[in-house]
C-alpha cells in the first residue's frame, strides 16, 4: 500500500491565519493541528504568536515545527489594530460581551476626538481590564472577575507608536482612508470650515481608530480611556488586528482556505518560511564546517561581522539564531529542519 505523499513530513514555518470572530487562539491552533493530520503530515508541534481574543478578528501567526522556537519573539513584537469605540455605554468587559456599568448622554465632536489622540501617543500608563488573561496571585483576572471577586489591576506602561482616525466602521476596510476633518463640519456658505466657531459640530456616536502599539497594550483599555478623556464613556464593538510583528493581513489565509489544506490543497502555497518571523534580523551564510560547528553548539571565533543577532543559514537551510559579540558567535537558538522533505 502506497503511503500518503505527506507521510512522515514535518512542516516548518508560519501559517498566518485571518482569525474570524468567535474563534479563540487555542482553538485556531487546534484547527491547524487537525488540518495537518487530515493532510497526512507527521505529528508537528504547533503554537501561536500572540493571543487574539475571541471577540477580535485578524492576523494570528501560527508557528509550525521549528518556527515554534520563534513564537516567543512575536509576543514582544508590536501590533497594529483597527477598532471601533461606541460612545454612551461602558461595560464591565469593555466590549460587547459585558454588562453595562455606566452610561452617558454626552457625544464628543469629531474635532475633539482628533485633538485628544495625541495625548494617547507615546509612552502612557494603562490600567488593564479586569477581564484579561493577566494572573493575580496565580489565577487569571477574568476568572476572578467572572466569579464576582473584586479585581484590583495595577497600571503598566505601554507605548502607542501611532494612533489615528479612520472612516466609518461599516465601510470596506481595504478602502478606508484617513478622515478629512474639514468634511465633518458645515458652514452656512456650504464650505467646510472646522475652525469657524459658529459652525455646527458633528457629534460622534462611534469612531474607528487605527493603533500601532507595543506588546502588552490592551485596546479595550485604550478605548475606555479615550472615551473618558472626551467626557463620556464607551466600549469596543469592533476589533481587528491587521499586523503582528512582520506578519500582515495581506499574507493571511481564511479558515476556509486552511480547511482546504486538509482536503489536499498544497500547504506550501500558504506556508511562509521560518525566517519570515525574523525580518528584522540579518541573514548570515555559513560554510559547511561552520554550520556543523554551530549545530554542535560550539563557539566560533574570528567573525568579522558587527555585534548583534544573526540568522545563520547553510545555503537555504536554517541553522540557528546566533549572537556575535567581539567577533565570537554563540548559538542562541538552534534549528533542526533535517526532516523536511526535499
Amino acid at each position: 500500500m502506497t503511503a500518503p505523499p505527506n507521510s512522515g513530513v514535518k512542516p516548518h514555518g508560519w501559517l498566518v491565519l485571518d482569525k474570524p470572530r468567535g474563534l479563540g487562539s487555542t482553538q485556531a491552533v487546534g484547527a491547524v493541528k487537525r488540518v495537518l493530520r487530515e493532510a497526512g503530515y507527521a505529528k508537528t508541534k504547533v503554537g501561536h504568536g500572540g493571543t487574539l481574543d475571541p471577540l477580535a478578528e485578524g492576523v494570528l501567526p501560527i508557528a509550525l515545527g521549528e518556527a515554534t522556537k520563534l513564537a516567543g519573539r512575536m509576543l514582544d513584537a508590536s501590533k497594529v489594530y483597527e477598532f471601533t469605540i461606541q460612545f454612551g455605554e461602558e461595560t464591565d468587559t469593555l466590549d460587547t460581551e459585558g454588562e453595562v456599568v455606566e452610561r452617558s448622554e454626552h457625544r464628543p465632536p469629531m474635532l475633539a476626538i482628533a485633538g485628544v489622540l495625541e495625548h494617547f501617543t507615546g509612552a502612557i500608563e494603562q490600567l488593564p481590564p479586569a477581564y484579561s488573561a493577566l494572573k493575580i496571585d496565580g489565577k487569571r483576572a477574568y476568572d476572578r472577575a467572572r466569579a464576582g471577586e473584586e479585581v484590583e489591576m495595577k497600571p503598566r506602561q505601554v507605548t502607542i507608536h501611532e494612533l489615528s482616525l479612520l472612516r466609518d466602521a461599516d465601510s470596506d476596510k481595504r478602502e478606508r482612508a484617513p478622515i478629512d476633518l474639514g468634511s465633518t463640519f458645515a458652514t452656512t456658505s456650504g464650505r467646510p470650515d472646522p475652525y469657524d466657531p459658529g459652525a455646527p459640530l458633528e457629534l460622534a456616536d462611534s469612531v474607528t481608530l487605527v493603533a500601532h502599539v507595543s506588546k502588552g497594550t490592551y485596546i479595550r483599555s485604550l478605548a475606555r480611556d479615550i472615551a473618558r478623556a472626551l467626557g463620556t464613556v464607551g466600549h469596543v464593538t469592533y476589533l481587528r488586528r491587521s499586523k503582528a510583528g512582520p506578519f500582515r493581513e495581506e499574507q493571511a489565509i481564511s479558515l476556509d482556505s486552511l480547511n482546504e489544506i486538509g482536503k489536499g490543497a498544497p500547504l506550501h502555497q500558504s506556508l511562509l518560511p521560518l525566517e519570515a518571523g525574523l525580518d528584522d534580523i540579518p541573514a548570515l551564510s555559513l560554510d559547511p564546517d561552520s554550520a556543523q560547528a554551530v549545530r554542535q553548539g560550539r563557539v566560533i571565533s574570528g567573525m568579522p561581522q558587527t555585534d548583534g543577532l544573526y540568522f545563520a543559514k547553510l545555503e537555504d537551510v536554517p541553522v540557528a539564531l546566533i549572537e556575535i559579540v567581539g567577533g565570537t558567535a554563540k548559538v542562541v537558538r538552534g534549528f533542526n529542519t533535517s526532516d523536511v522533505a526535499e
